[in-house]
């Protein structure tokens, strides 16, 4: 079984609350179903259909909708607890969904403060399944993308990248540039159902790693889109309250997921440690330098999980979206995805030259881990972000 998490339960966070991991088993259940096929849609390129479709029966696609709206009711916290045992068995279908579940949690944050226009959505996610698809990583401040004025409503084109998840996807949360007669450019952020008559997926991922999360382009030719689509109107070549909003909710999740597949890594290492001998015989895991590893592989985990669950802590229950924040949450994902990398190789350095060969786990979690550094805001975006906080300068630019 080439799986990363065969050593049960291996590495796990400590919950810093009772109920932090409480959906830890649900994840658990679903990953080990899913490890059976990673790594052949992974040699395939081929996207796990079958996990969405049981991650829908077992209720995880509805996980951070709020309870009183038919979902799991699960915190940002617990979201995070969930998806790093998920990645732990599966990077690709964990990273794929991380970017239907922050959007959830976006809207359920917006909903709890007010916004009863998202109800809808969040309810479709509860009772429906539907799959949220977000374009955003790749848009930013400057999104791809024309809004033309139509009708009433607007008419929509553009090329929209890494649009992850898209085979199974059912709305396209998105943005595109209109030049408002009164305003000068303005970002229309907007749902876009993927029935639309002119979207088309356009299969384009095929990259190193997180090979099986259908990251594909989506073309948008004259898409109609109505007034009542628009969940936002942004400055043009600005991070605004929308974007901050996607961003806090974006980040912990998405550096849950490295975190997962670093800690399935170690597992694989203290496996194979623990079970092989050096050419005299001796127990490896008696070798002093398997010990170090190992233990600086831990280390790592540690330190890396305590900065995601200080930042959460520190954000609190009763947070704003602000810029300190944004802040608070992009140092603590710099953090794990930084040390996931280096946790990966750790692994393989313990383990030797059978991590080298495509039928080792970790061959593919060295692949995997990597993509963790293109996210925004990525690693050297982050200190550029932080210390124009600390010396008091604007930062409304940086995405």
């Amino acid at each position: 079984m080439n799986t990363l998490a065969a050593t049960k339960p291996g590495f796990r966070p400590a919950p810093a609350h009772a109920d932090d991991d409480r959906f830890v088993p649900l994840a658990a259940e679903l990953g080990l179903e899913f490890s059976e096929r990673a790594a052949e849609h992974d040699r395939e390129n081929s996207f796990p259909t079958e996990n969405f479709t049981r991650m829908r029966e077992q209720g995880y696609l509805r996980l951070a909708v709020p309870e009183e709206l038919g979902g799991l009711g699960a915190s940002m916290r617990q979201v995070c607890y969930a998806q790093a045992e998920l990645a732990k068995h599966c990077a690709s279908t964990a990273l794929a969904v991380n970017m239907h579940l922050y959007l959830v949690l976006a809207n359920t944050y917006r909903w709890r403060h007010g916004a009863a226009q998202v109800e809808g959505v969040l309810r479709r996610v509860a009772n429906e399944g539907i799959v949220l698809m977000t374009s955003g990583g790749s848009d930013g401040i400057w999104p791809s993308g024309t809004a033309v004025r139509e009708n009433g409503g607007f008419r929509v084109t553009g090329r929209k990248m890494f649009c992850s998840q898209a085979p199974v996807a059912d709305v396209l949360v998105t943005m595109a540039a209109y030049d408002d007669p009164e305003e000068g450019t303005t970002v229309l952020l907007m749902g876009i159902p993927t029935t639309s008559e002119g979207l088309q997926i356009v299969e384009t991922w095929d990259t190193l790693g997180m090979r099986a999360t259908a990251s594909h382009d989506v073309q948008l030719d004259d898409v109609t889109v109505s007034e009542a689509q628009i969940v936002a109107r942004r400055p043009w070549g600005k991070v605004d309250p929308a974007l901050r909003n996607a961003g806090v909710h974006f980040a912990p999740p998405v550096a849950a997921v490295y975190f997962g597949v670093a800690a399935a890594a170690r597992d694989e290492a203290v496996r194979v440690v623990s079970e092989r001998r050096s050419g005299d015989g001796q127990p490896l895991a008696q070798d002093a330098t398997s010990q170090r590893l190992v233990g600086l592989m831990d280390h790592k985990l540690k330190v890396a999980w305590w900065a995601l669950a200080g930042a959460l802590g520190e954000l609190g229950e009763d947070y704003t979206p602000d810029e300190a924040a944004l802040q608070l949450v992009m140092l603590a994902k710099r953090q794990v995805v930084t040390e996931a990398v280096e946790v990966v190789g750790l692994a393989m350095e313990a383990v030797g030259g059978s991590a080298y060969f495509r039928r080792s786990p970790l061959e593919r979690a060295y692949r995997d881990v990597r993509a963790g550094m293109f996210h925004p805001l990525n690693p050297e975006k982050t200190l550029i972000y932080a210390g124009r906080m600390a010396l008091g300068q604007p930062v409304e630019t940086i995405w």
